[in-house]
């Protein structure tokens, strides 16, 4: 560790260390082994052993780079398929699970580290083939519980612990040893590979129980349970069951288990990703956005806590880990954040609900958004431009709900340093800077356009000429400044850092950011691809960045001394960010091979179809009983998981109950809206008491009651929770099908609607509210949101016509509308059920010729039009349509005004609600001190 690292861990440590001493919080050791615990791995013995968990994770790192580069194709050397890549993934993942991680980490996890072998070995043994020797079952399940019950210190690791890292890279180098063979007898596994598999999901379990808790291990458990024993489940959820050759094949042999989507998402993309975001943390930027958000929004009501805000947006563009973004952003933010007003929880909940709101941000969300990808079928673009808008809003939110706070409590900013220029001044300087970057991108894409063509081959080397010397200005503009330092949050605060030469410092991080950004939205390049670029490049800053501020800087007596110094230095940043980054990976890579268990139950027991019933009962068919009960299974199946994980799960078993129930309910909504809608409310159980893990980790550094952190995190987070909702009913959000200049007109008025849901639930607008205000807010939000619901009482949306008038209703329509078809028919299972297809119009002059061109032939028996025909490839086929099906009703769409009429309403009241609040404003009283309301 170096001497700048070092000092701003040792201000980082007294800082917290003196919250503990006045509060009860946690010292920095603490709070450094409960990150370790839950990300990186809590044990690095000294000596040999120490160093050799760290060699691993360097070669793990390696690896990645290696695979993920053109290297192999260029040298034709070291080519690995996709497949072999997951295994070899998950090797490193398992031996470094149980080398890093100790296993007792609390009697409830000691006594599930002891019953989850012996049940689930009990189980197998029950189904077992009987050409296959049960004892060795046996023996696998018992030297786990051995294991287990020996224990496990964390100054070094014990000889069994050596066992079963060892045999965790057996059992998955096993599929890549074999994995020509193996795919020649899928479905018909032999002795040994089912005792590989029995040995390989019992050692995979009990990694996930140590690097990431109970949770993801006990879900998992679960559903091997129950597909193995599908007959004696209740008859709503019952299933034939399968032997235990039939889940070692599905679950290990094949790629539609442990080694499916995930898994290889995970070896692809997630790794690189996670491995820019930890170089990207040892170059010093996670320092530089928080100073720069201080520097620009210290000021202001609430400084701090909004800066928190921006510096946890900044922080999880880049990290996978909300635990992680609060505490290497709490540190700083949630000392300041007391100092001028809130209380313990309150700065906390304002820490957990943006560091938690970083994992629904583009271009990263945690990692899932490689995972949408592959989930949803649409192409990485798609995913981040569907996601963009609705995390922009949430954000925008949580620094508005922090100014109430602010105004609530009577707060004031942190002095700053300088007395700033005139408004109008600013506003010309803004415009000035906004019309300088507009018209550097254009030069930019235009001249990498005019590049391409004119230098063939050799582009990539002229690209990268000019980004180094754009990286060598950059550079020389941070030279001329002081290097930034990480204050003392706790010491007193006499000026704010100024925004100029604070942001001026570290320009020079934002470039990487740009060759990833680049490569994936205008070159349109693999995210695995655009990740090697961008991580290399950040190789490449990491080792010349401290030589050349030295050479920038100039050279003193000490100069050629200084400059070895840096260059070391660089190196080791690089070593060491290259082992966080793999070390980061323990518990995400463990993950996606945990989930793929429930990802293989779900596909091999057909138990979504189950979920969608128990459901179904449950909500009556009421949509909004249906999305909130899924909105709480979420909730609870993400709890305690890591993000990827919380998504691999929720998708698989409750993206399809919506998309079902949906349809059947007259519901029609793109298949990212859904996958969306799970996957924030599965983030949701970040912050959710009892088991919100970010709330715990925010209140170890506060101070504050971890319940009540929880609690009020929720509240901040009930803007987040709104949205899911919202985009549903109405996918503009969503930027689905929208253009540019409409796509600005919802993002201004949805965060006009957001700003005032917030107000509503934080009971102050201008003034405190009063109920009927509180009502009137929610209301007009609401109109603002979704608008056409209460235009649809005056102006209906469909006609709705009997299903014999399907041709005419095509004939009344525009090519390119969407007439909603209600079909009766027979479900995957052959079970009668009735649905709504959303079928496309197509071109043609009459409408029988546009059925024709749908593809679909009909036959009219008695009063019922029955589907006689779907041609493949049609857009019949495409809405779901199929061949005796009962249409029984089409909705046309119906020429009304524009729904946004009644934003007119809204804003009238709107208008009311500020003119009564003004009239309040001179006679409203600050409240003192901190609110806790």
């Amino acid at each position: 560790m170096d001497e700048d690292r070092a000092q701003k861990r040792q201000q980082q440590a007294s800082a917290v260390e003196m919250q503990a001493a006045g509060r009860g919080a946690l010292t920095q050791d603490e709070i450094d082994e409960l990150v370790a615990s839950s990300d990186t791995g809590a044990r690095t013995p000294p000596g040999i052993v120490g160093r050799l968990i760290l060699g691993v994770a360097l070669c793990w790192s390696l690896f990645q780079l290696w695979i993920a580069s053109p290297l192999p194709f260029m040298l034709n050397f070291g080519i690995i398929s996709a497949t072999d890549a997951r295994a070899v993934h998950l090797a490193f993942a398992m031996f470094l699970a149980f080398m890093a991680y100790p296993a007792q980490r609390s009697a409830f996890q000691l006594a599930l580290g002891v019953a989850v072998p012996l049940v689930l070995s009990g189980l197998f043994i029950y189904g077992a083939p009987a050409s296959m020797p049960v004892w060795w079952v046996a023996l696998a399940g018992g030297a786990i519980i051995a294991a287990v019950l020996l224990g496990s210190p964390k100054s070094r690791v014990p000889p069994w612990e050596w066992a079963l890292a060892i045999a965790g890279v057996v059992v998955t180098m096993y599929v890549f040893v074999n994995s020509d063979v193996l795919g020649r007898r899928v479905g018909a596994p032999i002795a040994t590979d089912v005792i590989v598999a029995v040995g390989g999901i019992l050692l995979l379990l009990e990694a996930t129980r140590r690097s990431l808790g109970p949770a993801l291990m006990i879900v998992a458990t679960v559903f091997l349970i129950y597909t193995m024993m599908g007959p004696y489940m209740p008859s709503i959820i019952a299933h034939r069951g399968n032997s235990l050759a039939e889940v070692a094949n599905h679950q290990w042999i094949t790629t539609e288990g442990v080694f499916g989507i995930a898994l290889g998402v995970s070896t692809s993309f997630v790794f690189l990703f996670v491995l820019f975001g930890a170089l990207l943390d040892k170059a010093g930027a996670g320092n530089y956005f928080i100073q720069v958000a201080f520097s620009l929004m210290g000021h202001l009501r609430g400084g701090p806590a909004k800066a928190a805000v921006v510096s946890s947006a900044m922080t999880g563009l880049i990290s996978g880990s909300s635990i992680a973004n609060v505490v290497t952003t709490g540190t700083f933010t949630i000392p300041l954040m007391k100092r001028v007003g809130f209380n313990s929880e309150k700065a906390g909940a304002v820490e957990v609900a943006s560091s938690v709101n970083g994992q629904i941000m583009p271009p990263v969300m945690g990692a899932a958004a490689f995972l949408m990808v592959e989930y949803v079928g649409i192409p990485y673009f798609d995913v981040v431009k569907h996601a963009f808008l609705p995390a922009t809003i949430s954000y925008i939110a949580l620094v508005y709900i922090v100014h109430l706070e602010a105004m609530k409590a009577g707060m004031k900013g942190l002095p700053r340093a300088y007395e700033p220029p005139p408004i109008l001044r600013r506003l010309m300087f803004i415009a000035f800077m906004v019309a300088a970057i507009c018209a550097l991108s254009l030069a930019v894409y235009y001249l990498m356009g005019w590049i391409r063509p004119a230098f063939g081959s050799a582009a990539p080397y002229v690209v990268f000429g000019i980004l180094t010397a754009a990286y060598v200005g950059l550079m020389w503009v941070a030279s001329r400044e002081e290097p930034l330092k990480m204050d003392d949050p706790n010491a007193p605060v006499t000026t704010l850092p100024l925004p100029g030469p604070t942001v001026r410092s570290g320009l020079h991080y934002i470039l990487p950011v740009v060759v990833l950004v680049w490569a994936l939205m205008v070159d349109r390049l693999s995210p695995g691809l655009s990740a090697f670029w961008a991580t290399a490049y950040m190789i490449f800053i990491l080792l010349t960045q401290r030589p050349l501020m030295v050479m920038l800087r100039g050279a003193d007596r000490t100069g050629i001394t200084s400059l070895v110094r840096s260059v070391r230095a660089g190196i080791d940043d690089l070593v060491d960010g290259l082992i966080s980054g793999a070390r980061n990976m323990i518990g995400i890579g463990i993950a996606t091979a945990a989930a793929g268990i429930i990802v293989g139950a779900v596909s091999q027991t057909g138990v979504g179809s189950a979920l969608a019933d128990v459901v179904e009962v449950l909500s009556g068919g009421n949509l909004m009983i249906i999305l909130l009960l899924t909105a709480v299974l979420s909730l609870i199946l993400g709890m305690g998981l890591p993000t990827t994980a919380n998504y691999i799960v929720v998708s698989a078993l409750l993206a399809p109950v919506i998309v079902t129930l949906g349809q059947q309910n007259g519901l029609i909504v793109p298949l990212i809206a859904v996958h969306l809608f799970v996957f924030y409310f599965g983030i949701m159980a970040d912050v959710t008491p009892p088991v919100g893990l970010a709330s715990f980790a925010a209140a170890a550094v506060s101070g504050g009651d971890p319940i009540r952190t929880g609690v009020v995190a929720f509240f901040y987070s009930l803007r987040t929770a709104a949205l899911p909702f919202l985009f549903i009913f109405n996918t503009d959000l969503l930027l689905i099908d929208v253009g540019w200049a409409m796509g600005i007109f919802v993002f201004i008025t949805a965060t006009i609607a957001m700003l005032l849901f917030a107000a509503a639930t934080q009971g102050w607008f201008l003034v405190r509210n009063r109920i009927w205000e509180t009502a009137l807010l929610l209301l007009i939000a609401f109109t603002i949101f979704r608008p056409g619901f209460f235009w649809g009482y005056l102006y209906p949306e469909f006609e709705q016509r009997p299903g014999s008038q399907i041709v005419q209703a095509l004939e009344d329509s525009q090519p390119g509308d969407g007439l909603r078809l209600r079909i009766a028919g027979l479900n995957d299972i052959g079970n009668p059920v009735e649905f709504t297809a959303l079928l496309e119009v197509p071109q043609g002059d009459s409408g029988a010729e546009r059925l024709a061109n749908a593809g679909i032939e009909l036959v009219q028996d008695g009063d019922r039009t029955l589907v006689d025909n779907v041609a493949f490839g049609s857009p019949g086929q495409a809405a779901g349509l199929d061949w005796d099906q009962t249409v029984l009703s089409v909705d046309a769409p119906n020429d009304r005004p524009s729904r946004y009429l009644a934003y007119i309403p809204a804003f009238l009241v709107l208008g009311a609600v500020v003119w009564l609040q003004r009239r309040r404003l001179p006679a409203a009283e600050p409240v003192k001190g901190p609110s806790h309301a």
